[in-house]
Order: structure tokens, then C-alpha cells, then sequence
């Protein structure tokens, strides 16, 4: 536990997604379409779907540790392999229409050819040919964007998590979860299935059209600017939640970190498959105070949400503390 990264870069509070649209928070759907902007008190968010900040280098890099520590962090059934090529092309494509004056993508005769100059990359490489790329497609796109990848296959009726690479996930396993269903791998979340809400984005998901895109948030508090607070790595991370209430309030409010999931769904125009998106953003609590409505707006959200859904974010045990944090911080 540190407090590393005491001022945030101001890129990423001014495109900072705060989650809390209300003074209550309940599980939702929560699906809009995507691509509008979304104006904040601190600055906007929103317009791209793949989205690139500061932080693009860095966390490519720690990407590329956990991937080298633990491989099984990415996988792809055999089946999956034409929706690997499929999110490659797609993620190419939104990236050259947001960032035209560092990235491209160009038909080359029976191939195309990639550049990426934040990157320094230039690539020719022919679909379905995976001899003319460094890496496996799906490998190749992960290591240039921040957000995490679920392809879900849909056959026999339902959804399977069966490719992705997630490196950054919040509490559980990609590595265990790789080809369960839908259903399953959401199993474990609190009044989900009683509310009837993982039902009905399951339905949703199954009635995407091919190109259509759509997003939501998610959100829980973690301990540092630590992205990587998966399963597997309980054990360096689970005693921070205990040890940060021992801390002085100057340091747990630099600690203690929103951490927002934009989640975007793409139901891929060549393979049918959906890509789902996972881009995490953090920001201590203290640059959350920093802008008035977030402080207020997020004291109250944190201080009505019942306490099985703070026990199963993992936040229960410092839950009181943030709220009276939140509150002292006016």
C-alpha cells in the first residue's frame, strides 16, 4: 500500500466518468448507446470508444507484466479464433477515426497495414494469416489499448465468455471464468438474479445488431492506483482494506481511489460475437472531493448503499471511513 501518484495528471479528472447520477445506487442495466458526450462539473467524457489518456504508455507496460507473470490472464477457445481477427479490425477502425493524426488503418492490396506512431508501430499484416502479425490478433490490439477484452460467443440460446484478456480485473478471475456462460460468470453478484437485471441485459446482449454499440458504468473503491486487483492476487492486495483505516486521513484520502469501469458492448459485424469492453479509471478520494458535487454526490451514495452490496464490492470494511472522509473534506 502507497500513496504513489499524489496529484493526478488533469487529464484524468477533466475525463474523469463519475458514476453517481443519483443519490442511491442499485444494480442496473444501466445501457445507453454509445458515442455521446457526457459533460461533467470537472470536464467531459465519453465521445470515444476506445479511449486513450496519460496514463496509455504506463499501463501497457503493467498490461505486459501480468500477461508475463500470468498467461492464463488471456485465452482464446479455438473457436474464437475469427472474432479475435474481428476485434482487432474493429478496435483499428475506432482508433484511427478518434486518434487520425497518430493512428491509421489502410486497405494494401489483398492486406491492410496498421500504424500506431504512440507506439512507434507500423504493421502490413493479411486477416486470417496470423504469420503477418508479432502476436496472436487478439494479443497484438490488447497490447495497444487500456482497456481490458471479453469476447462472448453466442450459440445454443445463451452467452459464453470463451477469448479476452483481462488483465485489470476487479475482484475475480478471467482465467476461471473462460467459457462459462453469461449467467455464470455474473453468479456471484448480490441481487442480481432476484432483481431479474442479469436476465434482461443477457436478452439485450442477444438482440444486438451487428456493428451497434452500446455502454455502461461500473464502479468500487480499491486501495492505491492498483489496476490489477484480480482473484489471483488477493493476497498482495486484501490486507490493504483492512490497514487503510490505520492511516492518517491526509494519506487515505490519496489512497482510497474511485475506481469507475466504462464498459462498452460491440456486436461484431463479421463474426456475430460481442466484444466487451472494460476501460478502468481511478481517481483518489481526494480529487474526487476536490469538485464539490462529486463530494456530496458520492458521501451519500457510499453511506445509503446496502451493506451486502458494500460486503460483496469489498468495501464494507472502510466503507464508514470514506463517508465520514467525504463529509469532513468540505
Amino acid at each position: 500500500m502507497n500513496a504513489e501518484g499524489l496529484l493526478s495528471a488533469p487529464d484524468l479528472i477533466e475525463t474523469f466518468p463519475f458514476p453517481f447520477a443519483a443519490d442511491s445506487y442499485r444494480y442496473s442495466t444501466n445501457v445507453e448507446p454509445a458515442g455521446s458526450v457526457v459533460h461533467t462539473p470537472a470536464g467531459r467524457w465519453g465521445e470515444r470508444i476506445v479511449d486513450i489518456d496519460s496514463e496509455y504508455e504506463h499501463e501497457l507496460a503493467e498490461r505486459a507484466a501480468v500477461l508475463a507473470a500470468d498467461p492464463t490472464r488471456y485465452a482464446v477457445l479455438p473457436h474464437m479464433r475469427p472474432a479475435c481477427w474481428d476485434t482487432m479490425l474493429t478496435l483499428m477502425h475506432e482508433m484511427a477515426t478518434a486518434y487520425p493524426e497518430i493512428m491509421s488503418l489502410e486497405r494494401r492490396g489483398s492486406g491492410w497495414h496498421w500504424r500506431n506512431d504512440r507506439l512507434g508501430l507500423s504493421q502490413d499484416f493479411v486477416v486470417g494469416d496470423e504469420t503477418t502479425l508479432p502476436a496472436e490478433p487478439l494479443a497484438y490490439i490488447a497490447s495497444q489499448v487500456q482497456e481490458d477484452i471479453v469476447l462472448l460467443d453466442q450459440r445454443d440460446g445463451d452467452l459464453f465468455g470463451d477469448a479476452g484478456v483481462v488483465t485489470f480485473a476487479a475482484d475475480w478471475s478471467f482465467g476461471f471464468d473462460v467459457g462459462m456462460t453469461f449467467l455464470e460468470i455474473h453468479g456471484p453478484v448480490p441481487r442480481l438474479r432476484e432483481s431479474g437485471v442479469i436476465t434482461r441485459a443477457r436478452e439485450f446482449l442477444m438482440r444486438l445488431q451487428p456493428g451497434e454499440t452500446y455502454r455502461r458504468t461500473n464502479w468500487t473503491l480499491t486501495i492505491g492506483r492498483r489496476l490489477d486487483v484480480s482473484t489471483e492476487r488477493y493476497h498482495e492486495w486484501g490486507p490493504d482494506r483492512t490497514m487503510i483505516q490505520t492511516v492518517p486521513d491526509e494519506v487515505f484520502g490519496r489512497l482510497v481511489h474511485l475506481r469507475v469501469e466504462v464498459q462498452h458492448l460491440i456486436r461484431l459485424p463479421e463474426s456475430g460475437s460481442i466484444c466487451f469492453l472494460i476501460r478502468t479509471y481511478m481517481l483518489p478520494l481526494a480529487d474526487v472531493a476536490a469538485v464539490e458535487p462529486w463530494r456530496q454526490r458520492a458521501a451519500t451514495v457510499l453511506a445509503e448503499l446496502p451493506g451486502d452490496m458494500a460486503d460483496y464490492k469489498g468495501i464494507i470494511a472502510f466503507r464508514d471511513h470514506a463517508v465520514r472522509w467525504l463529509h469532513n473534506a468540505d
